[in-house]
């Protein structure tokens, strides 16, 4: 339990849910930076991350008599960006087309790549992923989304899903190689 401005976390909660604009602020200027972080991993620019991270706590707000206690806010509010900022991707992902398994190829890897670069070097490269592929790589490799949950959230087959995943590390391992020879 964390304790902000003299107060615990749970007594900042529980002021929001009466519906306190103080507290709201407090507990906005409390998480940001960190849902902040959640949405960048989803989104290609900073202003783009902003209006998701505005948009998340609109929802938190909104939704907040409905949060229970006995689970940390961070997961919750962590949830929340997260199905914001994929609800803000569906509609661009709704327009590609959906691929089949037969599309699927095999990846080689190259392990040391990674050694010579920082968590910002790799985040701007992720960037450089298609919207879709930097969606799937976020829900999988990061936070703990299956194959299937995947497609389900995004209306598209699982296997389209493995594809993109697939397409995206490959993506990936060339971005990083080609980051690390110019490095080197």
């Amino acid at each position: 339990m964390h304790v902000l401005h003299g107060i615990t976390e749970d007594e900042i909660v529980s002021k929001c849910k009466s519906g306190s604009i103080k507290h709201q602020e407090l507990l906005y200027k409390q998480f940001y930076g960190y849902a902040m972080g959640v949405s960048m991993r989803y989104s290609l620019n900073q202003d783009d991350a902003l209006e998701v991270v505005n948009d998340g706590f609109i929802k938190v707000f909104n939704n907040i008599g409905t949060y229970n206690a006995d689970k940390p806010f961070r997961a919750w509010l962590r949830t929340i960006v997260v199905n914001t900022a994929i609800d803000r991707r569906r509609k661009e992902i709704k327009h590609q087309a959906n691929l089949d398994i037969e599309d699927a190829y095999n990846v080689g890897s190259n392990a040391t790549a990674i050694d010579t670069l920082n968590a910002q070097d790799i985040l701007k490269l992720m960037k450089q992923l298609p919207q879709i592929q930097l969606t799937i790589f976020n829900m999988y490799e990061i936070d703990g989304y299956n194959h299937d949950e995947i497609g389900k959230i995004l209306n598209l087959p699982a296997s389209s899903s493995r594809v993109y995943l697939s397409r995206a590390k490959d993506k990936l391992r060339q971005l990083l190689t080609t980051e690390t020879q110019n490095h080197g």
